[in-house]
């Protein structure tokens, strides 16, 4: 009798080791489905081609597989503006069975709107959510349910939270950490000021320190993860006569210097990721 219970006991202890082996050797296909789903997503023909001119600036690829960003995932892309990213995560997420929130003003979404009415079978099933959220919204605006995403990302969005006479930095970290699940993810890109630069010029030329950004997440509950130097420009000094929006894309000073703005390239980026704590 004690004999054949410990047949079975061996048995079972069999079984799952074969189990947890075959789950092993079937983790790194599943991640390596996730990034040809990905490289798929970002080299697909539906995409603009002013857009994809750029990728050699924004590496997309790179950028979102250091954010870990899963096709089955809950995603909420604040501020999407001109949809640049929109266009890549909108398509690998309904293939994969996620979903995207494109999360801004009512204003700020029209670019969205705008792709959801031209191409509904690869834009049709964005979510729209308002962002900052105003303290006294009603039942009835839309927004994303705390708790319900996997991964909220930002692109070159923050420094636009520190300017203006009303900064809303801070309410707006605490934002995304409330949409986040326990263990859910923040991506971050923005132009980087180096760290010995003055403070002051984070609130005029579009550059941050990333200890600024990082004691904004951290003071919303966030972990440091790590940072990625995909989105680095050495060339970039950051110190020009119109701030950031002096090289390309926007190139403010127009004619003037510009084969000199078109040689440094975009900026230099911080590309940070964040956790909420589990």
């Amino acid at each position: 009798m004690i004999r054949q219970s410990l047949g079975r006991i061996f048995i079972a202890i069999a079984a799952l080791g074969l189990g947890a082996a075959a789950c092993a050797s079937a983790q790194p296909d599943l991640a390596a489905a996730h990034h040809d789903a990905l490289k798929a997503a970002v080299a697909a023909p539906s995409r603009t081609p002013a857009n994809t001119a750029r990728d050699r600036y924004r590496h997309p690829y790179q950028t979102l597989a250091f954010f870990g960003v899963r096709p089955s995932d809950t995603v909420v892309e604040l501020i999407p503006g001109g949809g640049w990213y929109t266009e890549i995560l909108a398509p690998y997420l309904r293939q994969g069975g996620g979903t995207l929130y494109a999360a801004g003003s009512e204003r700020g979404l029209g670019n969205v709107r705008t792709m959801m009415t031209a191409n509904p079978a690869l834009y049709g099933a964005i979510r729209e959510a308002r962002f900052p959220l105003p303290a006294n919204a009603g039942a009835d605006v839309p927004r994303v349910p705390d708790g319900s995403a996997d991964v909220v990302l930002t692109f070159r969005n923050v420094h636009n939270f520190m300017m203006g006479d009303a900064p809303i930095a801070e309410e707006a970290f605490r934002q995304a950490f409330a949409m986040l699940r326990p263990g859910g993810t923040l991506g971050i890109v923005d132009h980087r000021l180096p760290e010995s630069a003055d403070s002051a010029r984070e609130r005029t030329s579009g550059y941050l320190k990333v200890s600024t950004v990082r004691r904004l997440a951290e003071a919303a509950g966030f972990r440091f993860v790590g940072a990625s130097e995909v989105n680095a420009n050495p060339h970039d000094t950051t110190a020009h006569p119109e701030g950031v929006w002096t090289l390309p894309p926007t190139l403010r000073l127009g004619e003037q210097d510009r084969a000199r703005y078109l040689a440094i390239g975009e900026s230099d980026r911080m590309t940070l990721r964040f956790e909420k704590p589990r």
